[in-house]
């Protein structure tokens, strides 16, 4: 039953959600009527004309379901620009390569931020799976930074060998997690069932040697524990890792270190839906329509790079790091105080600053290979934690 709190789709969207539903309920009974929770997550974010992230309708800004640093304001972009200055100059390259860039407020806000200082010559390449956000970034990149659409590619695969940064901003909590509960001493994968004309919870006995020997190394030992491990997310950052032949892995995202992600009391894990600017916690609710999304473990990603060779150069709060940034100096550069320029800039800056909204939440974590003699601009390094 539909949240009373949450606004009902149009007819339109809610036709797409069936569409949605009824491929994922054709997959259920096909394979036996029970699917892990992490191709049910698949399935309702990535299936080709359906899924969340590839149909048309809009997911981000006021009219979407969600607002990313880079859409509330072009100075999240500004200071970011200021890290990777001393980075691009290190790196022959000069590349910036951007996993799953949104709308391109990030590339348009750092690419004219880097021309604004003198940053010329970047070569700023963006692997974006779905074709209508695809178009969406060319179309922002045009609008805000025409000069530089020159200097963008878009690319169908990751390049094999990196010399530069590779930016994901909010882009590891979107990857399907595998979920994974410890009952009475055993361990199971939850995954999703069609009981009663919708969808369900269910749970199979896990048999993945891997996935098990991650859970019990990372779960508190107590029963009736569920939560997430993401080998996936895990993988992808030791694949970027081993091609980035010297530069930086620049990642930002919400989540915690691992001791803090899995505590005794985060006993239900960390999944949630995004939908028309509210969280909620039913994964069911208008598949096709809503964004699922997990936290991000921090240490578990720390230890993939690190495998790949890549050394920690930084780990702190978005706050930390956008005031190490000199994202103040930038906002006193917005406009003159008390116009309206300058008081819609403040407030974006105090979303992304405040720890009662994005500024504790979110973690900025920083690789480096080469060598670089740069490290986090961050105020506060909180690579103990990991």
């Amino acid at each position: 039953m539909m949240d009373s709190r949450l606004p009902a789709p149009d007819p339109d969207a809610r036709a797409q959600s069936e569409r949605v539903v009824a491929a994922v309920r054709d997959e259920i009974q096909q394979s036996g009527g029970f699917i892990p929770f992490t191709r049910y997550m698949e399935l309702v974010l990535y299936a080709p004309a359906l899924g969340y992230y590839v149909a048309g309708a809009r997911k981000f800004g006021s009219a979407g379901d969600f607002v990313t640093g880079p859409e509330l304001t072009p100075l999240y972009g500004a200071a970011i620009a200021r890290q990777l200055m001393p980075i691009l100059a290190a790196t022959p390259g000069r590349q910036i390569v951007e996993l799953g860039a949104g709308t391109g407020a990030l590339a348009a806000s750092v690419l004219t931020a880097l021309a604004n200082r003198g940053v010329s010559s970047v070569h700023y390449r963006i692997l974006e799976v779905s074709p209508p956000l695809r178009a969406a970034q060319r179309a922002t990149i045009e609008r805000r930074a025409p000069n530089e659409l020159a200097h963008v590619e878009w690319l169908e695969r990751l390049p094999a060998a990196i010399d530069g940064v590779v930016m994901m901003n909010e882009v590891l909590d979107a990857i399907a997690p595998r979920l994974i509960a410890r009952r009475s001493g055993r361990w199971f994968e939850r995954g999703v069932a069609w009981k009663g004309g919708m969808f369900a919870w269910d749970e199979r006995p896990l048999d993945d040697a891997g996935v098990r020997a991650m859970a019990d190394a990372r779960f508190p030992d107590q029963d009736d524990y569920a939560s997430e491990v993401n080998p996936a997310a895990e993988a992808l950052v030791t694949t970027i890792a081993a091609r980035i032949v010297s530069g930086a892995l620049f990642i930002v995202d919400y989540g915690f270190p691992g001791r803090e992600y899995y505590h005794p009391q985060r006993s239900d894990g960390t999944l949630v839906g995004h939908y028309r600017h509210r969280v909620h916690a039913d994964p069911f609710l208008w598949p096709g329509l809503s964004d699922l999304t997990t936290h991000v473990d921090f240490t578990a990603i720390t230890h993939a790079g690190e495998r790949a060779g890549l050394r920690v150069a930084g780990f702190a709060t978005q706050a930390s790091f956008l005031l190490g940034c000199g994202i103040l100096d930038v906002l006193r550069d917005a406009g003159a105080p008390g116009s309206t320029d300058y008081l819609h800039a403040a407030a974006a800056v105090q979303t992304l600053l405040s720890p009662a909204e994005m500024g504790e939440l979110f973690k900025v974590l920083l690789f480096a290979r080469g060598g670089v003699n740069w490290r986090s601009l961050a105020l506060t390094d909180m690579t103990p934690r990991l």
